[in-house]
């Protein structure tokens, strides 16, 4: 006997709506403050009661930040930023070629070991980034790695592309393996029918796989301010440190900092929304 069909009624689908509104904007407050922190002055930060509107609007702070006011020197954003492009777009790119390379595996052959191995990427993701930096740090001593480019990028290499292989291996499950036989019985190789055939309704997948590893190492701060110290290596996240002193945090200035962090990420995920949410709906479901 099957159960009978719930009804859903106007008054319930607009208390959920109510919730999510309720709880994105709990959620939004703190970079909604960020934001408007970048454009205030240093006075108000500290202001008691609370002034939540700036009063004045500036861009004074993003002055000091570049350079162009006497108050203050700048900082070298130039090289935090691309520092954190260089090391995030590699890791990303070399992250999704192995990732889609093992997801396909996992998801198209059979292999001795297969679900111990899926396992084992699976249960390195429970270990926290930040109890990994003692050792990361004594082992890159020894090899030379610490303060470079390259060392970062081998950690975000580890840490993104398990979960890489896991998403990709979902999306590859979706797909019928009938299609790469059909094309490879119309005369395409196996190669020719991953790429012609199979490749291209993963590509929302991939897409959702690859902002995601981006944005992983684009905001990472624990591993990278223990592997990072000049700025031939130092990361946007890391360059926030720069405005605390001893006695006193430079609010108006990080959070200027902080703004410019936000806003390739936000614009990115933008960019790739329709992707990223394809992907996500997508691989949603495994078979």
């Amino acid at each position: 006997m099957s159960g009978a069909r719930t009804i859903e009624r106007p008054w319930q689908r607009w208390l959920i709506r109510l919730g999510i509104f309720v709880a994105m904007s709990i959620l939004c407050i703190p970079g909604v403050w960020v934001v408007l922190t970048a454009f205030r002055a240093n006075i108000e930060v500290l202001a008691r009661p609370t002034v939540w509107i700036p009063e004045r609007w500036t861009l004074d702070n993003f002055e000091r930040l570049f350079g162009f006011s006497s108050a203050q020197q700048g900082l070298p954003v130039a090289s935090y930023f691309i520092n954190s492009l260089v090391i995030s777009l590699t890791s990303t790119v070399v992250a999704i070629l192995i990732g889609m390379a093992g997801g396909y595996a996992f998801a198209r052959y059979r292999f001795r070991g297969k679900g111990a191995l899926f396992l084992a990427f699976m249960l390195s993701r429970t270990v926290p980034g930040v109890a990994l930096s003692l050792p990361l740090f004594i082992l890159w001593s020894r090899l030379g790695l610490i303060d470079t480019k390259i060392g970062l990028i081998l950690v975000y290499l580890a840490i993104n592309i398990p979960f890489t292989i896991w998403l990709t291996d979902g999306f590859f499950r979706q797909i019928p393996p009938d299609l790469s036989e059909a094309a490879q019985i119309d005369g395409c190789t196996r190669w020719q029918a991953f790429w012609k055939v199979e490749f291209p309704l993963a590509r929302a997948g991939l897409a959702s796989a690859a902002i995601f590893a981006f944005l992983t190492s684009w905001n990472e701060y624990a591993l990278a301010s223990q592997l990072t110290g000049t700025t031939a290596s130092k990361t946007m996240p890391v360059g926030l440190m720069d405005f605390t002193a001893q006695f006193t945090v430079d609010w108006t200035g990080m959070s200027a900092m902080a703004v410019l962090i936000i806003v390739p990420a936000l614009v990115l995920t933008f960019v790739v929304q329709k992707h990223l949410i394809a992907g996500l709906t997508f691989g949603g479901v495994k078979g």
